[in-house]
């Protein structure tokens, strides 16, 4: 399903306008149609393709799957400015979703093991406090914090950290998928192997057959293999749809592997251009 149907620039930048106006893609910008439920923004770093899905995420103020919400994140502060020059057209109005960075992951990660903590701790507290209560009054006094503590790890397990990184990932993903939602995510291959990508894919599936929308900016071309999705191009200072066969990213990928002494040989010297077996 397509939540999200466009989104429209109110007012133009004015000439000596900062950053994020001053990126060429996101200047020349005036209006994004989505027309899939998978629409990928892909392109060279500084192309743009993060900080327009910044903004979106900016304007829809979907949760945020960090260590702080989009609304107070100091990092996000330019985003802020570029999504209140959208006007955002709906089929229907998407509450339910997520903005999710892979460089914050890390930072979720250590935010639910110090949640954990805390709760784990007033549990103990609470055990000490009440040993010579009634076991209804302790069980009362537990309640909040043993409530919590339950969902958490019916949510994420026990220890998103006891996981690799990729596997943490994708538990977290999987755990955070709605129906009906609206997905956005920048750079989620960044902690995941090539299989994990894999993995990515079959739940965007499940995900999209609920109802679920995706907007991704990416580097992977595996990931920008996915059936039916539409590819935004932010390279060479515009904004436009690219076939997946026409992609740099898919093109020097596949002659890379195809030959890779032709690459290597012009990084290296001789005795350096061959792989090893």
């Amino acid at each position: 399903m397509i939540h999200l149907e466009s989104v429209t620039v109110r007012t133009a930048p004015q000439d000596g306008a900062t950053y994020p106006f001053t990126v060429p893609a996101v200047r020349e910008l005036r209006e994004l149609q989505f027309t899939s439920p998978v629409t990928f923004f892909v392109g060279e770093n500084g192309s743009g393709k993060s900080t327009l899905l910044e903004g979106i995420a900016a304007a829809t103020h979907l949760p945020t799957v960090g260590a702080r919400h989009i609304d107070h994140d100091h990092t996000l502060s330019a985003a802020r400015v570029l999504g209140a020059t959208f006007r955002l057209r709906w089929t229907k109005r998407a509450h339910l979703g997520f903005f999710l960075r892979a460089e914050d992951f890390f930072g979720f990660t250590k935010a639910l093991t110090k949640q954990r903590a805390e709760f784990e701790d007033d549990l103990a507290r609470i055990d000490r406090e009440y040993v010579d209560r009634s076991a209804q009054a302790k069980a009362l006094a537990r309640m909040p914090a043993a409530g919590s503590l339950a969902d958490m790890t019916k949510r994420y397990g026990v220890d998103l950290d006891a996981n690799s990184h990729g596997q943490s990932f994708l538990k977290l993903f999987q755990s955070r998928l709605v129906p009906n939602g609206l997905f956005l995510l920048d750079e989620p291959e960044a902690p995941l192997s090539p299989q994990s990508v894999l993995g990515l894919m079959a739940m965007m599936g499940e995900s999209i057959a609920q109802g679920g929308q995706f907007i991704i900016a990416t580097h992977s071309p595996i990931l920008l293999a996915y059936p039916g999705a539409t590819i935004i191009s932010f390279d060479e200072g515009a904004i436009r749809p690219v076939p997946f066969a026409e992609l740099d990213h898919v093109n020097i990928t596949r002659d890379f592997l195809n030959d890779p002494s032709r690459y290597l040989r012009h990084l290296f010297t001789p005795a350096h251009a061959e792989p090893t077996s």
